[in-house]
């Protein structure tokens, strides 16, 4: 999960030219706020972070963060000035973050401890971190943290790991032990070759650092995703059945793979998943 957490959230991207929208929230806030359902409910479009994640705006852009969301469930919240190249230090303190899937209404609280980084003056922190619990991992998020100071001034922020072009057809992350038992076993259409063919690995291993970049108007002639029809990327490419097939993101290969070793009738030659 971006996990990295992109393209669900799931996998570990990089930078690109292109921008990621992705839905977030923050305001200044004079008092603690309580937990607002509607924290996620503006767009604003910013480029991936330089650890692989979300770049997340505070107080209209006088402040930024990048929330990173690890394969292992760890969550890290790293604080950016009005530039977002450069790191902003507050104080240290604890922060909470309020955790839910897309789409549910129950929240779980999840600490962020502040853990200062390499150079950080003494009593001040540029990163906090939190473990989430295993039901939230791998999963598609929405977080608030109702109450950040930054010199002197609270905010709250709000994000999601689910890109906002992409939210209604791309498929939910697995969580690590099924991801491993998915690809790592043959059944059906998905056989001992293809698994070393495609190299020992599950898919977020093979694409950790792989930025997923959704285009949902894909040309004639172009490669198409195999499970949401959109245009797929050729750095996304898994052998199954001897044959390679391209994906839009790591997510939908799960769901490619777990199709051949349940329905393999359903899997038709590569050539056929074109514009």
């Amino acid at each position: 999960m971006m996990t990295s957490i992109g393209c669900g959230a799931k996998t570990v991207p990089t930078p690109e030219s292109k921008k990621q929208n992705s839905t977030v929230v923050t305001e200044k806030s004079p008092t603690a706020p309580s937990v607002d359902s509607k924290a996620t409910e503006a767009d604003h479009a910013h480029k991936p972070g330089s650890h692989g994640g979300i770049i997340v705006p505070i107080g209209t852009d006088s402040y930024h963060a990048e929330a990173v969301i690890e394969k292992g469930g760890t969550i890290r919240l790293l604080t950016l000035g009005k530039d977002e190249s450069r790191i902003q230090e507050v104080d240290e303190q604890a922060i909470k973050a309020y955790v839910k899937i897309v789409g549910q209404s129950d929240t779980t609280p999840v600490e962020l401890a502040a853990t200062p980084q390499e150079g950080d003056t003494p009593g001040q922190t540029s990163q906090f971190v939190g473990v989430l619990p295993d039901e939230l991992r791998g999963q598609p998020l929405e977080v608030t943290i109702p109450n950040l100071r930054i010199k002197g001034e609270r905010f709250r922020i709000g994000f999601t790991t689910q890109t906002a072009s992409h939210q209604e057809e791309m498929p939910a992350g697995l969580p690590a032990a099924e991801e491993q038992a998915l690809y790592l076993t043959p059944a059906g259409k998905y056989t001992e070759a293809d698994i070393e063919a495609n190299g020992n690995v599950t898919a977020s291993q093979k694409f950790k650092g792989v930025m997923s970049s959704h285009d949902m108007k894909p040309k004639p002639g172009d490669r198409i995703c195999p499970v949401t029809l959109t245009k797929a990327n050729s750095k996304f490419t898994w052998v199954i059945d001897g044959k390679p097939y391209q994906f839009c993101c790591p997510p939908c290969v799960d769901e490619f793979v777990k199709t051949a070793k349940q329905q393999p009738d359903e899997v038709k030659l590569p050539e056929t998943y074109i514009k």
